[in-house]
């Protein structure tokens, strides 16, 4: 059992960071530990809750900027936006309820950490792509501060896209600051019914390559299209290309009207509006068909060129026998596999390696987690790069450890 230690003041972590360098004692970095049970199980002797860093320090809704704590809860943040019409471009999922937990639970610096995006990352791009600035006290004990909190400062870019996706191995950040963007102000989404994965993918392409700025675009097969709560999916009996289009309301009415028009070839076609075609998609950010109450199954999440999703999902399930969606235009593959074995951990980093892609283990038992590589295997060059990195910032390697990599 892990002791924990709650701060609540900058020089506190500083203290504490400093003191675990010294001692050589690594920490367990948490806000509200929803993402716990991602990456690699650790055996830290101590953890280090950061939920105290919480609530929105600056929010200047004109200038698209906001500020708050590592560990402020992403609901109180989409709430504060809600108000101004505003919103994280990012699409930021909820992963919570697909590794048992209660929904609403992650944090904005939890979110950053993990780098992670939603549906809408074809059009806005990833978290990343979003972060400003941060304050973080490093491995050494050492505070340091990156970015600014205005849209068009770029001191410290490349620092933020460091941290982002570091999972709190080089830093314990306690501020963060993003970009903020305009919500639309219509939402729908056009249905393709019918389609095999290939043909909905090639669907998604074609709508993707028109210039209707389509926000999203997923294809999910007729067994997991029979789970949405959404009527329109659930009851088709078919398997559901949906492509999203936001904007002003003429113009998404257009844009619908003539998508639908030429997806006619691929199947019938359907249209969601605001309501249905939100709840649609956060079922598709938040991999809501893999998190039913009884799912023990194996969850990969899986990057490969859209022009090969596909196929590789179509082969891949027949082989490891699991279930998948794509999203990101066929670029993101969400594959569920029996739990038996390895979760088929040979048989995706084979066939990812093939493609060209990277691949992800989500959600598994901490034995399999210890066992498998839970993150793309590095190359040689980047395994050295991401050491000197460590290195740089956690030479004691305290923060983390072997949260991501043995040793890093």
């Amino acid at each position: 059992m892990s002791t924990l230690l709650k701060p609540e003041t900058v020089d506190h972590v500083r203290d504490v960071v400093a003191w675990a360098a010294a001692e050589e004692t690594p920490l367990e970095l948490v806000g509200s530990g929803s993402k716990r049970s991602m990456g690699r199980p650790g055996n830290a002797a101590h953890t280090l809750d950061m939920s105290a860093f919480s609530g929105i320090s600056l929010y200047e809704a004109e200038e698209l900027v906001l500020s708050a704590g590592a560990g402020t809860p992403i609901a109180g943040i989409y709430a504060a936006l809600q108000e101004q019409q505003q919103e994280l471009a990012f699409e930021p999922p909820d992963y919570g309820p697909l590794l048992g937990l209660p929904e609403g639970a992650g944090t904005l610096g939890g979110v950053l950490a993990a780098n992670l995006a939603g549906p809408r990352r074809i059009k806005a791009g990833a978290a990343r792509d979003h972060f400003l600035g941060f304050t973080a006290v490093s491995g050494r004990g050492e505070l340091f501060k990156s970015g600014g909190r205005v849209v068009k400062n770029v001191t410290g870019y490349d620092l933020c896209k460091v941290m982002a996706g570091s999972w709190g191995t080089l830093g314990a950040m306690m501020q963060v600051t993003v970009k903020v963007l305009p919500a639309a102000e219509k939402l729908r989404t056009v249905l393709v019914f019918g389609c095999d994965a290939v043909q909905g993918v090639a669907a998604l392409t074609q709508a993707l390559q028109t210039p209707y700025e389509v926000s999203a675009a997923a294809w999910v097969p007729q067994t997991v299209a029979a789970h949405s709560n959404v009527g329109y999916v659930r009851e088709s009996g078919a398997s559901v290309a949906a492509i999203r289009i936001e904007g002003p309301g003429p113009s998404v009415e257009y844009r619908c009207a003539t998508l639908r028009d030429q997806l006619a070839p691929f199947g019938a076609t359907e249209e969601l509006h605001g309501h249905n075609s939100a709840a649609f998609w956060r079922e598709i950010r938040d991999v809501r068909p893999f998190a039913e109450p009884g799912d023990t199954r194996v969850v990969w999440k899986l990057s490969v060129p859209p022009q090969s999703g596909a196929k590789l999902a179509t082969a891949l399930a027949a082989v490891v026998d699991g279930e998948f969606y794509v999203d990101w235009g066929g670029g993101l593959i969400w594959l569920a596999v029996p739990e038996a074995g390895t979760g088929g951990n040979e048989a995706v980093r084979a066939a990812v390696a093939e493609s060209g892609g990277h691949a992800t283990l989500i959600r598994a038992p901490a034995e399999l987690r210890s066992a498998v590589p839970v993150f793309q295997p590095q190359d040689p060059g980047l395994a050295r790069l991401s050491q000197r990195l460590k290195e740089g910032f956690d030479p004691r390697g305290i923060l983390n450890p072997g949260r991501m990599y043995p040793g890093v």
